[in-house]
């Protein structure tokens, strides 16, 4: 009785493996890249309210992160990165720093909008002038309520 219900279970968990691997389009998900349509089209809200105690590290990651998802998509996704508090120093950091200039021009090259907090603004009294690569358009009232915003008209959030 006990042969039975093992030749049983395997040949279920043989039914089984064979048919979980159909629905799969990659042989080894460690080491296959997905298939060109595996993430469909993806609206993307970055929240970057800076990351003590080294702000520096934390905008180079959140970037580093930005490029990986737009390459694990093939570009196809809608990104917007809403800095506010300490975010906004990443921009203020990038007037002095050439290679964090370099990226952030490397992501808006990718159609990655980043918009600034007009409140932070007012906070830290700096003016769009301040930030590297920063203009009018990049301004919003206000930044937790533009990520609210765009949840609203579908942007997934994330925050790193």
């Amino acid at each position: 009785m006990r042969y039975f219900v093992l030749i049983a279970a395997l040949g279920l968990t043989t039914v089984f493996a064979s048919t979980s691997s159909l629905a799969r389009t990659e042989t080894d998900p460690m080491t296959a890249a997905p298939a060109a349509d595996y993430y469909i089209f993806q609206k993307v809200v970055y929240q970057n309210s800076g990351g003590l105690p080294d702000d520096g590290a934390y905008f180079r990651r959140l970037l580093r992160n930005i490029d990986a998802h737009i390459a694990a998509t093939g570009g196809n996704v809608e990104i917007r990165v809403v800095s506010f508090a300490g975010g906004v120093k990443a921009f203020q950091m990038a007037q002095t720093d050439p290679e964090l200039a370099k990226a952030i021009d490397a992501l808006k090259a990718k159609r990655v909008r980043f918009l600034i907090c007009r409140n932070t603004l007012r906070a830290m009294n700096i003016t769009p002038a301040d930030l590297y690569g920063v203009g009018d358009a990049d301004i919003v009232p206000s930044g937790v309520a533009e990520v609210a915003r765009l949840q609203g008209q579908g942007f997934v959030y994330i925050h790193p």
